[in-house]
């Protein structure tokens, strides 16, 4: 029922009912909906300007060596602790018609807490009845409130555990909104709500690439 309101709201703002352009449009974005989302891998990953990977061996907060990484103690002086990472997301479309949407809002929340959240402006197409299309996305935030909060900093490290490619690490589980917009008319509308899903990010889903 959202869907169908939200194809009609966009008619209107469009005021070209019969707009082959603008129906094309909303007819992607609805199917844009209904594809499948997965996590295939996690790379690209710093803390601090520093490669995650060299915090393999940490157990706990109290083992983050500041006097081997000055970028980090510094960081943590600033309260300013950047995490950077690239996402790679396949997404596959069941249906039978094209998906397509030239922006996507995204938000990534660890244990119910937002950490990452953006904008990807760029025009993603996904044919049916093809192999997945990979999109990777540019993650980056302020790690500092992550670390300097009690009910964040244990979760915040086994994420960093997990992204290190430790093979004992303990999964941590990424929960994953997305919400298509359109420019129509000039004007922006949104997606009715997010596109949720979730991934358990364990070390097997990290790549060395940079």
């Amino acid at each position: 029922m959202k869907k169908n309101i939200w194809v009609l709201v966009l008619m209107i703002v469009a005021g070209v009912v019969s707009s082959c352009g603008v129906g094309r449009q909303v007819a992607d974005a609805k199917t844009f909906g209904d594809c499948k989302y997965d996590i295939a891998s996690v790379d690209s990953v710093y803390l601090a300007g520093i490669d995650i990977r060299e915090f393999r061996n940490i157990r706990s907060f109290s083992d983050f060596d500041l006097a081997k990484y000055p970028g980090l103690a510094m960081g943590l002086l600033r309260k300013n602790v950047p995490l950077d990472l690239r996402v790679n997301i396949d997404i596959t479309n069941p249906t039978k018609k094209r998906a397509a949407i030239n922006q996507l809002e995204y938000k990534v929340l660890l244990t119910n807490n937002e950490i990452f959240n953006g904008f990807l402006s760029q025009l993603i197409e996904v044919m049916p009845g093809t192999s997945p299309t990979r999109v990777p996305v540019r993650l980056n935030t302020n790690a500092y409130q992550l670390l300097s909060n009690d009910k964040t900093r244990d979760e915040f490290v086994n994420m960093i555990l997990a992204l290190t490619g430790k093979a004992d690490a303990k999964p941590t589980k990424f929960q994953v909104k997305i919400r298509p917009t359109l420019d129509v008319a000039g004007k922006q509308v949104n997606y009715p709500g997010y596109i949720t899903f979730e991934k358990e990010i364990t070390s097997k889903m990290l790549t060395g690439s940079r």
